[in-house]
Parts: C-alpha cells; structure tokens; sequence
C-alpha cells in the first residue's frame, strides 16, 4: 500500500485563485479607509528622537535670527562641513534676564553722580581715553557724571560769546573741540546722563584769565570773598547789566551747543557771602539774575534740567543771599560737607532731590543708600582723584546682586 505523503506547506495551491483576489481587493479597499493624518502622526513619531519636555518660558521671545546657510554648486569634496555649535542666547533674553535681577539699595538711586573738575578729562584727552574713563565710572556704580565746563570765568570749551565779550574762547587749556560730545555720546550709550558743573559760578580768583579785566571795568563786587580757608575770592556783580548779560549769554550758547546736555548744575558759588564788607543785602537782586538766566535757558533748550548744589535754603539765604527756593530751579542737591552737622543736614536732603557729600565722608555712603528717602547721591572728590573716589563705591556699598 503506498505510503502517506507529509503536508508540506500552506496547502495555498489548492486555493482557487478567484477566492484570492476577493480577499486582496477587500484589504486594499480596507487599508485606504484608515485616517491618513494619524498614520502620518505614527510614522514620523516612530522616526523623530524622543525629547525632553521643557518648562514653558515668559515672555515668549521670538528665536534670534539664524546665519542663512549659502547653497553651492560645488561637489561634495569642496563644500566644507559644517560645524555644529551651542546655541547663544538672545541678546533680548539676556537684557531682559539683566532687567529682572532684583536691584541694589544703591543702584534705586535716581542719581549716582561723581563730579570731575573741568581740567580732570579734558587736558590732551583722545577720544579713547575719555570713552574708556566714561566705561570705567559706570562698572564702579556710577550713572552720572558732573563735569566742569566753566569756572574761575572762562569756559572749557571753545565759545563764540567768551570771544565776542572777552577776547579769547575759552580756558588755557589743551582740550580737543570735541571733548564733551564724545563724553556725552558714551554716557548716553552706556545708560548715563551727563550733567555740566559751572564750577566756582560767579566767583574768580587772581589766576582767572580776565581778573585784570573785571578789576579795570569795576565788575568785582568790593572786598574778598573768603568762604573757603586759604583760597581768596572775588565775586562778579550780577547788578551790573554787562555783567549778567555775559553769564544769561554763556547760559543759553552752552545749551544750543550741546544739546543733548542732560543737566546744568551751578553750586554754592552762586552766591554773596555774608562776610564780604559792608551791610549790603543782595538777596533779591540775585534772585532776579537766576530766575532771568534760568528762563532763557529753558527758553533755548527745554529739554535741559537747571540743578543747583547749595547749602541748605536757611543757611544759602542767611550766608550767601541766595534765596534758592524762590529760584524756579529744577532740582536742589543739599551739601553735606560739613560733617558736623551731618544728621541736620540729612533733614533738609530729605525733602530735595538729594544730597552731596565729599570722599572724606564716604563712610557714610551705606547710611546714606539704605536711607530710602535719600533719592540721590553725589561724591565730591575733595582729593583730586575721582577714579579712586569712585573706585571706593564698592567698599562702602554693593553696587549689584
């Protein structure tokens, strides 16, 4: 009897091939009825790397501009290979991140000021050298700069009324012309303001370029003014009309000249002191100079603050006629130099725009910021040396987090 064959397969040969193609036409019409979007969602799923879920980041900030990459007609062995490098933050980001950072006591000060005598960065000064020593202020803390483009009667810089009146155009001095424009536009750059200290005021002393002048026109009020120790004084009459007409000149040039000045700043030289001879009260007529000098500046550059740096307003009127408060200035800083009545003094800055006080008294510096109502802080190098002066902010006072 002959033996049994094994099956040996699937037994598909004995499948009628009309049944075959009923059952692939089914599965195409089948397969062409799945969602094709969510087939497309499991195949590039299945293709992409897994990754890690961020938390999500306010504000939403748009993704920094990418270097285009040029296309070339080159054959592979001459296109270079690109190298794959970290992505740097958005410049936005980073400001933003810097904006956010809690700030110092200091750094809520509205004005963070350093004064720099008129020949401190002027004398042969590049333009290198005085944007680098605006930089260096502002990595010590300072937002602020007073600088002196007047005293002892002449200007440090170049002016056509001082040439007009006076017969030369400025202080002896080796400035460049340009000196205070690049002062300003790297202050500006760097988030600083500029201010212009007329330093000594109305005041010269015997080495002021027109003393003979003034002596022989009879514009010195008479006497010596010897407000400060060892230094001897005369003061310019603001009731002489020629007089005051040069100073309201000055005034409204420097601000048409420098228009993006943020602030002129007089101090306690503008004024009388009491110990000059005779019994002459000059109060009012003083007065009547500032507010005309200060109106036709603003007429001339609204935008540009008149400040002052005084002694407190019982002690200006009673010492040195200068009635400030009836001055129509825009902001008062109070001296504090005279450490002795320091707390007194406090009282007064208090209630103006802040105080003044020297690099002897920097001690008192952290006092002073961790004083709210303070609003500002000017340092006066009394030594000469204001980069050390500033350097010391650090010392007394952390100038950020």
């Amino acid at each position: 009897m002959p033996s049994k064959k094994e099956n040996s397969g699937c037994g598909c040969s004995s499948i009628p091939i009309s049944f075959i193609l009923v059952v692939l036409g089914i599965g195409y019409w089948g397969f062409t009825q799945i969602d094709r979007s969510k087939l497309n969602q499991f195949l590039t799923a299945a293709q992409e790397p897994a990754t890690t879920t961020q938390p999500p980041i306010a504000p939403v900030l748009a993704p920094a501009p990418r270097q285009p990459v040029a296309v070339t007609n080159a054959p592979p062995s001459k296109i270079p290979a690109v190298r794959l490098t970290k992505p740097q933050a958005s410049p936005v980001s980073a400001t933003l991140k810097k904006r956010s950072s809690p700030q110092t006591l200091w750094e809520r000060k509205a004005i963070r000021g350093i004064y720099l005598s008129r020949y401190q960065a002027t004398n042969n000064a590049s333009e290198k050298m005085i944007r680098e020593r605006v930089r260096y202020y502002r990595d010590q803390g300072i937002n602020t700069i007073i600088h002196g483009v007047w005293g002892n009667g002449c200007t440090m810089y170049n002016s056509d009324v001082m040439q007009q009146i006076l017969g030369y155009k400025s202080c002896p001095n080796q400035f460049q012309d340009q000196w205070l424009n690049w002062l300003i536009d790297e202050a500006h750059k760097q988030g600083m303001q500029v201010h212009a200290y007329f330093e000594k005021g109305i005041k010269i002393d015997k080495n002021s370029p027109i003393f003979d002048l003034a002596i022989s026109k009879r514009w010195l009020v008479p006497g010596v003014d010897k407000t400060y120790a060892g230094i001897d004084h005369y003061v310019l009459d603001m009731e002489i009309p020629e007089v005051a007409n040069f100073f309201r000149k000055i005034a409204v040039e420097f601000v048409q000249k420098y228009p993006t000045i943020d602030a002129v700043q007089w101090d306690d030289y503008l004024g009388y002191h009491a110990g000059l001879p005779g019994k002459v009260d000059r109060t009012d007529r003083l007065t009547k100079f500032v507010r005309q000098m200060r109106a036709e500046m603003k007429k001339a550059n609204p935008s540009v603050s008149f400040d002052l740096c005084h002694h407190n307003p019982y002690w200006g009127k009673r010492y040195f006629a200068a009635d400030w408060q009836n001055w129509n200035v825009d902001r008062v800083f109070i001296q504090t130099y005279n450490d002795a009545n320091f707390n007194q003094e406090l009282d007064y800055a208090k209630q103006y725009a802040g105080v003044a006080i020297s690099d002897q008294q920097l001690y008192r510096l952290k006092e002073l910021v961790n004083n709210t109502k303070i609003k500002s802080v000017l340092l006066f190098p009394s030594s000469g040396k204001p980069e050390e002066t500033a350097a010391l902010v650090k010392k007394f006072t952390p100038i950020s987090n």
